[in-house]
């Protein structure tokens, strides 16, 4: 050091190599560490919430075992009894990601803050002047969107932050709003793109790439955020069902549609509570259930309900019917979009069901959740997505679904996998006590009662 001071002061360093190399190892010493604890990158809008906020969810490390690859459990875990719940999933924005849970709240429309928003494009049969009557411009409709035509969706990532009373109570704040945030791949052009790039690496490692995020809030605007937000009601087409619903287009950006590849208008919709679509087929009928069934942006073409059922079993067995390729090396569980995954019972053997009841081990009554099993998942295309990548699979495991689960006289030439749930609540004679319950991974599953469904076609 003493040399690298001299060398300095009587202006030779720059003659000697050693000396050069000694002197940039230094500053990299000093500065390497200094980067890493206080980047010179600008902070993203999200980064305040965790001052405040708390994500929802379990990370990956803690995530349950079994869902990447149905084999990942052993048989007598997957079908040995007694059932019970292994997972549970929320999807905020239909057809992005979802978020693994530990435990969720029950509510009529099925778990807490499932499908609350849906992406939507502006469609019609044919192009439509400027100048068109009113009556030709209506035939413009928003229509949703899913990973069946737009595959890059699996690739948007959903964050749920919900306020944190220690964290709240610590800076003397009051805050109530929780917040979505959407996050996707995507780097700009020039040196803008180098720098997120660089700053993706930094901050998240070296596997991470540049995002662009939106953030969401999660309670359904006031009339005054409407107002000041430029937020309007207008239609959206689900299938056959067209729901009224909010428009927040004003939140997303640009950069979402042009990642997504929709070539149309790109809007948000965001589910009105009091204008939730009430279901019917193969339902329990409000004088049973003691209210009316009702759903948010569940699908309405094929499942129309507000909780899907699936068996680890029942996605093992269909596993080893599947053509097998690069591409599908294993068949993953997330791949169809369940709410509650359970193991312990025999393939399809969820099927037979008519009514369950979720309780825990413990001896608190109040920790219970009964459920309608009302109908079989009938399935679409959508399941050929990988939920890692967004790569759609030529033909699997539709292929496999029509040729070997064709089991419902109600849905001919589909496959079936899986079962769609409404929600049972506590009652006194016909009157709800109250329209919530608790599901959380470990409870077992009762069989209430046996039966067999024949799909209703919408």
């Amino acid at each position: 050091m003493e040399d690298i001071l001299l060398a300095l002061s009587n202006g030779t360093w720059h003659k000697d190599p050693g000396t050069i190399s000694i002197l940039l190892l230094t500053v990299l010493a000093f500065l390497v560490p200094m980067i890493y604890v206080y980047p010179p990158f600008p902070p993203r809008e999200s980064d305040a919430l965790a001052e405040t906020h708390s994500k929802v969810g379990l990370e990956p490390s803690a995530a349950k075992p079994g869902l990447r690859a149905a084999q990942a459990l052993p048989s007598d875990v997957l079908s040995a009894g007694p059932p019970r719940v292994q997972s549970l999933w929320i999807y905020p924005v239909k057809s992005c990601a979802g978020i693994e849970l530990d435990r969720s709240v029950v509510l009529p429309s099925g778990l807490e803050f499932d499908r609350l928003f849906t992406l939507a494009q502006l469609k019609s049969p044919f192009p439509v002047r400027l100048d068109s009557d009113a009556d030709e411009k209506s035939r413009h409709g928003w229509e949703f969107i899913t990973q069946r035509q737009f595959p890059a969706l699996a690739n948007v990532r959903v964050e749920l932050w919900r306020p944190d009373r220690a964290k709240c109570e610590r800076r003397g704040e009051k805050i109530r709003e929780s917040y979505l945030i959407l996050r996707f791949p995507w780097m700009e052009e020039g040196f803008r793109g180098t720098l997120a790039w660089v700053a993706a690496k930094t901050l998240r490692g070296v596997d991470a790439r540049p995002e662009k995020e939106i953030m969401l809030p999660v309670e359904f605007p006031s009339e005054a955020d409407i107002r000041n937000k430029d937020y309007k009601y207008e239609n959206v087409k689900i299938w056959k069902e067209t729901v009224t619903a909010l428009n927040m287009s004003s939140e997303l950006s640009d950069e979402l549609q042009r990642y997504l590849g929709v070539s149309n208008k790109l809007a948000l919709f965001r589910i009105d509570p009091d204008k939730l679509r009430e279901v019917y087929r193969g339902a329990p009928t409000s004088e049973v259930a003691g209210y009316q069934p009702v759903t948010g942006f569940q699908d309405a073409s094929f499942n129309q309900f507000p909780l899907h059922l699936l068996n680890l079993s029942s996605v093992r067995d269909l596993n080893e019917k599947v053509s097998q390729d690069e591409n599908l090396k294993t068949l993953d569980a997330r791949r169809f979009r369940a709410n509650i995954i359970l193991t312990g019972l025999p393939p399809y053997e969820e099927e037979k069901w008519k009514s369950i009841q979720l309780v825990s081990d413990g001896k608190s009554s109040e920790e219970t959740a009964e459920f309608d099993v009302s109908c079989r998942t009938v399935r679409c295309k959508m399941p050929n997505v990988n939920p890692d990548n967004g790569i759609k699979h030529e033909k699997e495991p539709d292929h496999a679904l029509r040729k070997y689960r064709n089991v419902d006289e109600g849905a001919p030439l589909n496959g079936c996998l899986g079962m769609q749930l409404t929600p049972m609540f506590k009652m006194t004679g016909s009157r709800v006590l109250e329209l919530e319950s608790t599901v959380k991974i470990g409870m077992e599953v009762k069989v209430k009662g046996l039966g067999s469904h024949k799909y209703i076609k919408q």
